[in-house]
């Protein structure tokens, strides 16, 4: 789902990352802003009050984001989830959770506190605008703040539509839980649901478009193909927990893999195993154990010329985790391990001592194998 993201802070021990696509619509907020909104209600102010305004507005809409996120964050660690943290991107914010919740209690509150949160930070902001407005507070600063009391009250109402993965599609989801018991049906028929509501924002983005006002128009599509994509992507995730459930990588992996000694030089290591195996990284062995990992990226910092004098064993360095698992490590936390790092080979190390590899194509199989037997579809 996203793309270059940079880590902001931390608040209350989640991280705070901001996608590169963020910038997009904190251009296109505060442009709008500036150039329709503020001009439209508040007349006759110098043009450079209305930029003002406009970037103080899409500042207000990121506390806001955040703090709507952080709530969801908040009640979701109360109940046990484990929480990536929080990122915002360029259809608002999300609170990134590593597992499913654990029963329709805890996804009912996790995915209601959201437009609540909404919903209070509205009335702080109004409260502001009526002390403002006694005060007699700039036009400007009201101007702000009346926004910011609507833009959290669409933001709640928007949240509340019952198609997944938004939160009031997660509320739906929640009751269809309780019901049948079931969090795959219930998935299922809750996807579907935010699926067709993703249709509908497609065709209303097309009419906008038609009908003269291409950017409503496009923003709409996009919203409408953005809930589609995800909402589909939500029962998917679902379906590969379900399938490798209790899976553990021992089972699976490749017991004998390649490896290579340390004492042999870096030119001996191209010729007579990166160009016969075409790997990323390999796992360096010294009588049994393992001795460290050599990253074929890491090349690139060696002069060709030196390649024929320098030994592996200089160049490799420490597996760390996003490179090593152990053996009783199940499935779904190494795909988990391979979809956060990027990387598509773990090594199953077992005591200090190389078990064997597993791989994403590994993973793929025997998740489609499991699916086919248990007759289940994306």
């Amino acid at each position: 789902m996203f793309g270059n993201r940079v880590t902001l802070f931390k608040l209350l021990g989640f991280e705070v990352k901001l996608d590169s696509s963020w910038i997009v619509l904190a251009v296109l907020i505060t442009w709008s802003l500036a150039k329709g909104i503020f001009p439209a209600y508040f007349e006759d102010m110098p043009a450079a009050n209305y930029w003002v305004m406009g970037v103080a507005g899409a500042l207000g809409l990121f506390l806001s984001i955040i703090f709507h996120e952080l709530s969801h964050s908040l009640v979701a660690r109360r109940f046990g989830i484990a929480m990536k943290g929080i990122t915002l991107f360029i259809f608002g914010g999300v609170a990134e959770m590593s597992e499913e919740p654990p029963s329709a209690k805890a996804e009912f509150l996790t995915a209601i506190i959201g437009p609540v949160s909404s919903l209070i930070i509205a009335a702080a902001f109004y409260g502001l605008l009526q002390a403002g407005e006694a005060a007699g507070w700039p036009a400007a600063i009201n101007g702000v703040l009346f926004y910011l009391v609507w833009v959290n009250v669409i933001l709640a109402l928007f949240n509340l539509l019952p198609a997944f993965p938004l939160d009031g599609g997660r509320v739906f989801r929640s009751v269809l839980w309780l019901w049948k018991k079931d969090l795959r049906w219930a998935t299922m028929i809750s996807s579907r649901v935010g699926s067709a509501f993703g249709v509908v924002f497609i065709a209303l983005g097309l009419w906008e478009i038609i009908e003269g006002n291409f950017i409503g128009g496009l923003w709409q599509a996009m919203i409408g193909m953005f809930l589609r994509g995800a909402a589909r992507s939500s029962y998917r995730q679902v379906l590969t927990r379900d399938a490798l459930s209790g899976l553990r990588v021992s089972r699976f992996m490749t017991p004998d893999p390649v490896v290579i000694p340390p004492d042999i030089t870096l030119q001996a290591f191209v010729e007579e195993y990166l160009y016969r195996t075409h790997h990323q990284i390999y796992p360096v062995v010294r009588g049994g154990e393992l001795a460290g990992c050599l990253a074929v990226r890491s090349l690139k910092d060696v002069p060709r010329g030196e390649w024929p004098r320098r030994t592996v064993g200089e160049l490799a360095a420490g597996c760390d985790a996003a490179t090593v698992i152990g053996p009783d490590t199940e499935a779904m936390a190494a795909l988990g391990v391979m979809n956060e790092t990027g990387n598509s080979r773990l090594l199953v190390v077992d005591n200090g001592r190389l078990a064997g590899i597993v791989t994403l194509k590994d993973l793929m199989e025997v998740l489609a194998l499991r699916m086919e037997m248990e007759g289940k579809r994306p």
